[in-house]
């Protein structure tokens, strides 16, 4: 039986970068001159949810795994007035990649990270060398009856809707997004969704959230650009779908 001694497993650094004046927290692991995968995650956690896969990917590549902003430890200045919508966390991702200096990566997109991924394949599809989808939706059949309160808000976003999304930012809110659906969720770590309940209560990110609910219907009214990019530069893509998934169905 082969063995795996701890020099051989690869080491994982954190580290913070200045890009969009976001102060970026990100997790890489691999060889700097290894195929690069960049790791973009969903709502509400952050690079933290790769924290296994990374070790597992890194032997053969360069993996990066940022936190968008207002998730996970990346930092926004109040002097940077920042406005929480799904172009700006795309932006600010994108001048993360170019502060790294990545001109070729794969990526791999959960939830929020899909819309940010697609939209940096719009702007540079050239760099795209393929796609991992985790529950990463871009097609309106995609979106289940649980959309139905966040929908709602897009139509009509009086504070009464506003307020009615506030229980899923809630520690049972949390909990939910990580065991509805699986059949063992004795096996899933508490301190996971104990982790972003913690970030997600920092003073403000209630509002962040709440705007980025809102904005979600701007990725919706970009599914049609991010299907013609999909039949245009037709980029190896794997999709993976958790069966059981409440808010984004197979079709």
């Amino acid at each position: 039986m082969p063995t795996t001694t701890l020099s051989s497993v690869p080491h994982v650094a954190v580290r913070t970068i200045e890009a969009d004046g976001v102060n970026v927290f990100y997790r890489v692991a691999g060889q700097p001159d290894a195929p690069v995968i960049l790791l973009l995650h969903g709502f509400p956690t952050s690079s933290h949810m790769f924290r296994d896969l990374i070790p597992q990917l890194a032997g053969k590549y360069r993996v990066i795994a940022p936190d968008l902003p207002g998730f996970g430890f990346t930092t926004v200045p109040a002097a940077r007035d920042y406005r929480y919508t799904f172009d700006a966390l795309a932006k600010t991702t994108l001048a993360f990649v170019d502060a790294l200096g990545l001109k070729r990566y794969a990526i791999y997109v959960f939830d929020y990270g899909a819309p940010v991924g697609y939209r940096l394949a719009l702007a540079h599809p050239e760099r795209v060398s393929a796609i991992v989808s985790q529950n990463g939706n871009a097609y309106e059949e995609g979106l289940s009856e649980a959309w139905n309160p966040i929908q709602r808000y897009w139509t009509n976003p009086t504070p009464e809707n506003r307020d009615a999304l506030r229980g899923f930012l809630t520690l049972e809110g949390t909990r939910g997004q990580y065991v509805t659906g699986v059949s063992l969720p004795e096996t899933i770590a508490p301190e996971s969704y104990t982790l972003d309940q913690a970030l997600l209560e920092r003073p403000g990110n209630a509002d962040i959230q709440l705007d980025l609910f809102l904005d979600y219907a701007s990725n919706v009214k970009l599914y049609p650009a991010f299907q013609a990019f999909f039949r245009s530069a037709k980029p190896p893509t794997l999709a993976i779908w958790g069966k059981h998934d409440p808010f984004f169905i197979p079709p």
